[in-house]
């Protein structure tokens, strides 16, 4: 079962064909995480999808407070009996008219939900090797830092990996700087430093980027930064990992031959559940 507008309905039930997320890329989404019947960091999706919504002029609805979207999501949940663990795709979309220029700014509403084995965060892969993908460039603009539903480079990069065998791939900017990986911020230590790009450098504004930023200035040795990171600076690296709210952290183990340690991202993933649980 899937929510449509506040409306439960079987998940085969079909979109219009002229729906504006399929023919013009134009919506936004947002995955979330429920643990034991609570969406995890729901302020900060909220106001992420808010911003979203108003960078692209979409009709914002009266109704459409942090408390009414919870409300329609753990509903979802609990029909489906995923209370206890779930990942959670909350889709907005323009509705229904024109053609670049919409007839509309109104929007529409879908939650779909899955099943997550796990409650707490844990690193799944020991052995994790990326890549540069060099095929396309994300450009240094608003709309990149979004999760629009045009993720058309992610795709490519996605297909790139499997058939090179790498378990992910390193997106780069127009300025052939690194921005993020394919399904996630990218963080990279050196020394005592841990370094992720800036918003403005096009990488998206990850909520699980913020919740590690957050958890990693409270560490008293280390020094947090958003500084430029170059594909020459990888090679001087002693960890890189990759985060988003379904897997937390997953570190790197490997990029070309140059290989990688593990010992922050583990120490910052034990903090993180900690937080998780005490929140």
């Amino acid at each position: 079962m899937v929510n449509f507008n506040g409306e439960i309905v079987e998940d085969n039930t079909s979109l219009s064909i002229n729906n504006r997320a399929f023919l013009y890329g134009d919506g936004v989404f947002e995955t979330l995480k429920i643990v034991n019947n609570k969406i995890l960091f729901l302020e900060d999706h909220y106001f992420r999808l808010m911003a979203s919504m108003r960078i692209l002029r979409m009709e914002i609805p009266m109704n459409f407070t942090m408390e009414y979207l919870e409300g329609e999501i753990l509903k979802l949940a609990k029909i489906n009996q995923l209370e206890r663990s779930a990942r959670v795709r909350l889709t907005i979309f323009r509705n229904d008219g024109g053609y670049y220029l919409p007839t509309s700014n109104e929007i529409s509403f879908l939650i779909a939900i899955k099943p997550l084995e796990k409650e707490l965060y844990s690193i799944e892969n020991e052995t994790y090797e990326v890549e540069l993908f060099k095929d396309f460039y994300i450009t240094k603009h608003l709309l990149s830092t979004l999760k629009s539903t045009n993720k058309i480079i992610n795709i490519t990069a996605s297909i790139f990996a499997k058939e090179n065998d790498y378990n992910n791939c390193l997106i780069l900017n127009d300025s052939k700087n690194i921005v993020e990986a394919i399904n996630g911020n990218i963080f990279m230590v050196v020394g005592k430093k841990l370094i992720t790009p800036p918003i403005s450098e096009g990488c998206l504004n990850g909520i699980m980027r913020k919740q590690i930023l957050a958890l990693a200035k409270k560490i008293d040795h280390l020094e947090v930064l958003e500084e430029v990171i170059s594909p020459f600076d990888l090679q001087k690296a002693d960890e890189l990992f990759i985060t988003n709210v379904i897997s937390g952290i997953q570190p790197i183990s490997k990029y070309r031959k140059k290989e990688f340690t593990n010992q922050l991202s583990k120490d910052l993933l034990t903090r993180l559940n900690a937080a998780v649980r005490l929140g």
